[in-house]
């Protein structure tokens, strides 16, 4: 069983070697351990910390590509070099690297293909009342969306297994860590959640710059990711609303019709007719829309299997079939 701990990096050489050494380098049930950064078109010296430090591997950009694009990154090349679990962290020690055997555990008994580590958030000191208030709110709204119930949604502490990374994707260039568990959730795929804990802050969060940026680019995500992997959901609910809003308003309209004073409440007729018709057209686009996730939830399995082929995968399994 191998095990690859990848870690994102951007300008990382002051707090890589803090990290690298809070990492553990034995776990029960694994039997090989490798690290891997993604060197995320940083300027400054960390390419050169990581080889002094004896990491293994490095994806390398030459300019800076964003969270999302160098986590799939190095999920691609984690699984060319074999791995069979990957667990993800932070360059700047925000979490406990012992904790990673708790991470590992379900999927090494079966229990889950991927695990998300629950920060202490109302116990972290270096979170304003209002992050806390975000971050508890933006889990629920992501748990809503999917229909998991990861209580941390944001945290970047992560395993996966090797099933699960080959079926990844990610399409926004924000960060993984929302667009994925609504993936998962609607996929079926088995998410759990272990409390970890958390360092001391190092320095500020580079994806955390202000509350309303914050917000907005969540909020898209969410959107956005709610749209691709369950259209119907999306466009149903809204059309189903705009239609009781046009029936309600008819209703009404007839109450005064056959009161005799129809004639000036013609105004609630218009309406009933504009919110009947954008009910019933969005009510259409969702079905188109999901007619479409389907097509890529195709070519998402065509792309697993591609994969498979790719990394060697099918072929193992074809020589245990044969003994």
């Amino acid at each position: 069983m191998k095990l690859i701990i990848q870690i994102p990096c951007y300008n990382e050489e002051k707090t890589l070697k803090e990290t690298f050494n809070d990492l553990p380098k034995k776990i029960d049930g694994i039997d090989e351990i490798e690290y891997l950064i993604i060197n995320d078109g940083s300027t400054d010296k960390t390419v050169e910390v990581a080889k002094s430090l004896g990491i293994q591997h490095a994806v390398n950009f030459k300019q800076n590509k964003g969270l999302a694009k160098g986590f799939m990154a190095g999920i691609d090349a984690c699984l060319r070099l074999g791995a069979d679990i990957v667990v993800n962290t932070d360059a700047d020690n925000q979490y406990c690297g012992e904790d990673i055997a708790k991470l590992v555990e379900p999927i090494l008994s079966g229990k889950a293909e991927i695990v998300i580590g629950e920060r202490p958030i109302d116990s972290t000191e270096h979170f304003s009342w209002k992050k806390k208030k975000l971050q508890h709110f933006g889990s629920w709204v992501v748990r809503v969306a999917s229909g998991t119930d990861v209580p941390d949604a944001p945290s970047g502490f992560r395993a996966y297994s090797r099933e699960a990374a080959m079926r990844l994707n990610v399409h926004n260039q924000y960060t993984y860590t929302l667009e994925t568990i609504v993936q998962a959730g609607n996929s079926r795929t088995a998410v759990a959640s272990v409390p970890i804990r958390t360092n001391p802050e190092t320095r500020k969060s580079r994806l955390f710059k202000s509350m309303w940026s914050y917000c907005k680019r969540s909020a898209k995500v969410i959107l956005s990711s709610v749209m691709m992997y369950n259209p119907m959901k999306f466009f149903g609910t809204i059309g189903v609303i705009l239609l009781i809003l046009g029936v309600a308003v008819g209703i009404r309209y007839l109450v005064f019709f056959f009161g005799g004073d129809g004639s000036g409440h013609i105004q609630s007729l218009i309406l009933t007719a504009i919110l009947v018709i954008f009910g019933l057209q969005t009510l259409l686009a969702g079905l188109q829309a999901d007619n479409i996730a389907v097509n890529r939830k195709l070519l998402e399995d065509i792309q697993y299997r591609v994969k498979r082929l790719e990394y060697g995968d099918d072929k193992d399994e074809n020589k245990k079939e044969n003994g």
